[in-house]
């Protein structure tokens, strides 16, 4: 500890140094108040959740695991309900905004990094049927060690295996497999507008 202080110090200097730490020992409060509220629905290590960050497990049977070292950043989401397990492995990091719903089974996989805005759901919902229930519940299984950019949105019965890249904006379903990267096609065009379009768009002004 005392040698990461120190090069804490060198690099960030005194005044960053004491903001830092400072954020982590709230991080650290939060999330063993956290772990008091839910007993044992919430099995954990030490784990770090920053401001306006919540975690709520919404039924009896709902469960979550948190291994060592997960950190959660500013403003995320993450709810689990009715059945639902979700799973974080060690060193899992969660950037700000992010949002993990989970209603089945969630899991993401040890030292795996999730950029901002990300959103994560194990269930859809049934539009199609008036019918029975009104959830589609799936899994999402992310490996280790996986990267996950900015915006992804990772939808019901999807695997991502360990090292893949998740580009970012992408929609994700299906099998993504290890040590690839994956990304959605995407087209940029320009289409010129006419003059007599220009002309009217300008009269109108």
């Amino acid at each position: 500890m005392l040698r990461a202080l120190k090069q804490q110090y060198r690099s960030r200097g005194m005044v960053s140094m004491l903001l830092l730490n400072k954020m982590q020992l709230a991080g650290f409060l939060r999330g063993l108040l956290l772990k008091m509220i839910y007993l044992r629905r919430l099995d954990s290590s030490v784990f770090f959740i920053q401001a306006n960050s919540t975690v709520e497990l919404l039924s009896r049977q709902a469960r979550m695991r948190i291994g060592k070292y997960v950190f959660i950043r500013k403003n995320a989401s993450i709810r689990v309900d009715h059945q639902g397990e979700l799973r974080l492995g060690n060193h899992v990091f969660i950037n700000d905004n992010c949002n993990i719903n989970c209603v089945g089974r969630t899991t993401i996989g040890a030292y795996t990094k999730i950029a901002p805005n990300v959103c994560i759901n194990d269930h859809d919902h049934n539009y199609k049927s008036s019918e029975g229930g009104h959830l589609l519940v799936g899994q999402v299984t992310i490996g280790e060690h996986v990267w996950i950019g900015s915006n992804v949105v990772i939808l019901r019965d999807t695997v991502i295996g360990d090292h893949a890249v998740i580009a970012a904006g992408s929609v994700v379903k299906g099998h993504v497999p290890a040590h690839t990267v994956y990304l959605n096609k995407r087209e940029s065009r320009l289409l010129e507008i006419g003059k007599k379009e220009v002309l009217r768009a300008g009269a109108a002004q």
